[in-house]
């Protein structure tokens, strides 16, 4: 496989292109130039560790459940918020996301160049990412933050009322555009009086494989979910060549989209590893070691489900602040690079995919609501129980998704 920075994953929730404060917008925002030798290590080994902490929190909230995120989607959109963070508050933020000691400047240009680049990693792969900031209309907001999500993050910016029925509808409409319909649904009506903006990541991700699974192929098998009960799945089905990797209690197989660049990993514990107890462990060293075990084999069976994973609405203030960024949801929290007497009141996530003999399609948005303050024999993968999947670019080492497989709904 190909060399990688650092290591691999997650993406993105927002989208858009500014169009002033006349509402109107663009949901996929612009493909501009980019310079990848400007995504720093740092920045990308931050995002992977955050990746990796919050989801392992929240397999401690949802054990007994299938889960699937994008923590990219999560990163941007709180870095989009990170931007009027200060003193103390930015600290804990920093800490939390994986930025202690990467000055802003450094984080910002890997920003503004990963999205880009991100817009163009594939030919083959559709990937469609943006963001946007929705403010109450008649709010004083800080210039130079507005100024730096446009020149970052290509976030279009509209002044709403948000007291009128419709409101909550047009951002709605929004992240289901962004997503290819595929969420439709993030912010309930009526908005609260006290809510002053709602800053939203989105992304929709389309691959085929770069070797399909023959559908002749697909048969009908036992999955064996966590809780110990049995499930008839359709069993996808090759034999061959295939990128392979073992080690310390597991197995894991890579399958390239499109050109190769992006590729979704299944890394399946031994049958006496929980699933959970694996998540547990899970590192930034961890991941490293088992992306480093996999080579193409000639000789592998390969049997994954396929299956259809929705997962949210999550709300994931309870997850940060064990993570260490309860102060940016209080009321000492300070925000003042956006105005003076606000804080986060929501960060909501939903995310979704569907894996086939194609490919995979998945969509994810992230809203941060801001409120005031208050070998002899052939090698064997076959997935018939609980595994975890990464959807990752290998380019930048950038993780896109990142999931876990319970159990397999009908």
């Amino acid at each position: 496989m190909k060399s990688r920075l650092f290591l691999i994953l997650c993406v993105l929730l927002a989208v858009g292109l500014f169009a002033g404060c006349s509402g109107e917008f663009s949901p996929f925002g612009q493909n501009g130039a980019f310079d990848k030798a400007k995504i720093s290590v740092e920045t990308v080994s931050g995002n992977s560790q955050f990746a990796f902490n919050i989801f392992k929190q929240l397999d401690k909230e949802d054990r007994d459940q299938s889960i699937f995120t994008s923590p990219l989607s999560i990163s941007t959109a709180l870095t989009m918020t990170y931007q009027g963070a200060e003193t103390t508050t930015k600290e804990a933020m920093a800490k939390t996301l994986g930025y202690t000691g990467i000055e802003d400047g450094q984080l910002n240009e890997s920003y503004k160049n990963l999205i880009r680049y991100l817009k163009q990693l594939d030919k083959k792969v559709e990937m469609n990412i943006g963001n946007s900031l929705w403010v109450r209309a008649g709010e004083d907001i800080n210039e130079e933050f507005l100024a730096v999500n446009k020149d970052i993050f290509d976030a279009s910016v509209t002044q709403l009322d948000f007291s009128k029925e419709t409101a909550a509808g047009e951002i709605n409409q929004w992240i289901s555009d962004a997503t290819n319909e595929k969420i439709e649904k993030m912010i309930d009506p009526p908005i609260s009086a006290n809510v002053v903006m709602y800053l939203i990541n989105a992304i929709y991700f389309k691959g085929d494989w770069a070797e399909q699974f023959d559908k002749d192929n697909t048969y009908a098998a036992q999955f064996h979910a966590g809780d110990g009960s049995t499930r008839e799945v359709m069993m996808m089905s090759k034999n061959g060549k295939v990128e392979y990797g073992q080690g310390d209690n597991f197995k894991a197989v890579r399958l390239p989209y499109g050109s190769g660049n992006v590729a979704f990993y299944s890394i399946l514990p031994d049958e006496n590893v929980p699933i959970s107890d694996f998540i547990a462990e899970l590192n930034l060293n961890r991941w490293e070691a088992i992306r480093d075990s996999i080579s193409e084999k000639e000789e592998v069976q390969l049997r994954l489900p396929r299956f259809k994973l929705e997962y949210g609405i999550k709300k994931l203030k309870d997850s940060l602040v064990r993570l260490g960024m309860g102060e940016a949801f209080s009321v000492t929290a300070d925000f003042s690079g956006i105005r003076d007497g606000i804080s986060i009141s929501r960060v909501l996530h939903k995310a979704v995919i569907e894996v086939n003999e194609q490919g995979s399609e998945a969509a994810a948005a992230t809203v941060v609501e801001m409120k005031e303050s208050a070998a002899a024999e052939p090698l064997t993968f076959i997935a018939n129980r609980p595994f975890l999947f990464i959807i990752a670019d290998d380019e930048t080492g950038t993780i896109l998704f990142l999931g876990k497989l319970y159990d397999v709904k009908p």
